[in-house]
């Protein structure tokens, strides 16, 4: 499983125009699911989400938590994060799991988020989305199991 996590001041997400999610300030998290995922790798990752100190603390460290700033979480799925580039030009998903097993595990991911305290906004699972987003520092931080 695959989390690459962008601090944001703000983010949304839309599908067919139209938005679906919006968040503040805090961490757009693109999920990638992959063949050999778990439950327990969703366990895993989400508890890393909240948990991983990328956010400022007074003498611009990166020191706090998500937990620390309270910030928001906006959750899209992104099979391409398993994309295989390693030979030719087109790469190749076949590492990614397959659409209803992702989709679970997706579910699972932000279940498991809310169990820790953050009800994500998220996008639509297979859906072509336009994610606007404004990065800041920037900081994006790849998690996987």
């Amino acid at each position: 499983m695959r989390a690459l996590l962008q601090r944001v001041r703000q983010a949304a997400v839309e599908v067919d125009g139209r938005e679906v999610g919006a968040i503040a300030s805090g961490l757009v998290v693109f999920l990638g699911i992959g063949r050999e995922d778990t439950p327990e790798d969703a366990q895993k990752l989400s508890e890393k989400t909240v948990q991983i100190r990328i956010f400022p603390d007074e003498k611009h460290s990166m020191n706090r938590s998500l937990e620390d700033v309270g910030g928001e979480i906006l959750l899209v799925s992104q099979f391409t994060l398993y994309a295989d580039c390693r030979k030719g030009r087109r790469p190749s998903f076949e590492p990614a799991e397959a659409p209803e097993r992702a989709q679970a595990l997706c579910q699972e991911f932000a279940q498991n988020l809310e169990k820790l305290g953050y009800k994500p906004k998220e996008g639509v699972f297979g859906a072509h989305m336009a994610v606007r987003l404004e990065n800041d520092g920037p900081v994006t931080i790849l998690l996987e199991t």
